[in-house]
């Protein structure tokens, strides 16, 4: 099968969604299907469809919509699909007009498309209630989990030992960076230290985090990184304690996935689908943008070392019911024939 990505540009970054599409595409290649991407920087010309090549399986990433404009309607008759890892819509900090337009332009074209992927559950509902798509062409196929190392937290600690907090995700309103830095400032009585990395998607929003952290006085209990890989992210999870991400919006959370899947506690807040994904005896879900009861949660798992344990090991057992990549891989392809 000869498989095309529409896509934005870059392809290759260190982003949930793109690593979906690395893990998923590898897989098909290791099938022996033939591979090709189209990553977009600009307005795609209206022969994009003519160019790609006959019979392929064209799958239309989500946040690549506005950048298709004349080429929707042929790329939909040559019966793409399109894989919504969440609304461009519903992104956090978009300004109110891009919203509109964004909103429109998904109301009117993905009831169009062959097939509808959506990354989660939650999505899948909202595309169907929000965005007029017929459920019957929805396709809910999550990202894989790996298997990984279990970070092995000590019960036996006393009470207020020094705990490491880890925070993974890109610098962009959506993840709320700044609401995890303000609850973490009411904990200073606390022994903590944060690391916090992702890459610097939004530079304007990178620079106020680097503000605050400064202006909250915490800038010897906060390590700020770039987006971490290979060795470097290992490292990370082996010293981490705990896991927490206040987010506002995630489609699935895949940083949040792999968290469990090291068998470490979570303390996130409850944005888009993340919520779904953590069951209660694996941590702490606290309201969106709600400093106070963020803080107060994190406050029980900073404090208490025998907590992150036991909400720990429940994390790893959860993990191990996710399905991993080759079996969301071949659900994908089985979607696209």
């Amino acid at each position: 099968m000869h498989v095309t990505l529409v896509t934005e540009a870059p392809f290759i970054t260190v982003s949930g969604a793109s690593f979906y599409h690395r893990r998923m595409l590898a897989a098909f290649e290791q099938a022996g299907d033939d591979i090709e991407i189209i990553a977009l920087d600009r307005l795609a010309p209206p022969d994009l469809a003519e160019t790609i090549t006959k019979d392929a399986a064209i799958l239309v990433e989500g946040s690549a919509l506005r950048l298709l404009g004349e080429s929707i309607a042929p790329l939909q008759a040559r019966g793409a699909c399109v894989l919504i890892h969440h609304p461009s819509a519903l992104e956090p900090g978009t300004p109110e007009p891009e919203r509109v337009a964004l909103r429109a332009l998904e109301r009117h074209c993905l009831q169009g498309f062959r097939r509808v992927i959506a990354a989660s559950a939650p999505i899948a509902e909202r595309l169907a209630h929000e965005f007029c798509v017929d459920p019957a062409h929805i396709s809910v196929i999550t990202p894989g989990t790996d298997r990984q190392p279990r970070r092995m937290l000590d019960p036996a600690q006393p009470d207020g030992s020094p705990c490491t907090v880890l925070s993974l995700g890109t610098f962009a309103p959506r993840k709320g960076h700044e609401i995890l830095l303000q609850a973490l400032a009411t904990l200073t009585d606390l022994d903590w230290h944060l690391i916090l990395a992702g890459a610097p998607r939004d530079a304007a929003y990178h620079a106020q985090i680097v503000e605050l952290i400064d202006t909250l006085g915490l800038g010897a209990r906060v390590s700020l990184r770039p987006a971490l890989a290979g060795a470097e992210l290992d490292a990370a999870w082996a010293q981490a304690d705990l896991f927490a991400l206040a987010t506002r919006f995630e489609g699935f959370g895949m940083a949040i996935a792999e968290a469990l899947a090291r068998g470490l506690p979570i303390a996130i807040t409850n944005g888009g689908a993340a919520g779904s994904l953590v069951p209660a005896a694996c941590g702490i879900i606290a309201p969106v943008d709600d400093v106070a009861q963020y803080g107060k949660a994190l406050r029980r798992l900073v404090f208490c070392p025998s907590l992150r344990a036991a909400l720990g090991a429940h994390a790893y057992a959860h993990s191990q019911t996710l399905p991993d990549w080759p079996q969301q891989a071949a659900l994908l392809r089985a979607a696209l024939i």
